[in-house]
């Protein structure tokens, strides 16, 4: 297989992770798991670039990358979880009530 072959799946996967956020505004729990799929292909993205330039500085940075999102989706877990139980709804239309 070639580079192309490989360099596909990273970018498919990454419009998946966009249409997952501009279809679906509803549900904020679907909305990170987007952006936890965006993340997860650029990392695949780096890891393919790394292995086919023979260099091991896409696969340090995309560990680095994987840290920031495991603490991005733990912190936004946490947030939904404690306005849920403050709200009783995780519905997006109702976050403009968060202001002060």
């Amino acid at each position: 297989m070639n580079f192309l072959t490989y360099i596909s799946i990273p970018v498919i996967l990454f419009f998946i992770g966009l249409c997952g956020i501009f279809l679906n505004r509803k549900n904020i729990l679907l909305i990170i798991l987007s952006v936890e799929l965006l993340l997860l292909s650029i990392n695949f993205n780096f890891l393919v670039c790394s292995t086919y330039l023979d260099d091991v500085l896409g696969q340090i940075f995309a560990i680095f990358v994987l840290t920031i999102a495991a603490a991005e989706s733990s912190i936004g877990l946490a947030l939904l979880v404690v306005y849920y139980r403050i709200r009783g709804t995780i519905a997006i239309e109702f976050l403009n009530q968060l202001n002060g």
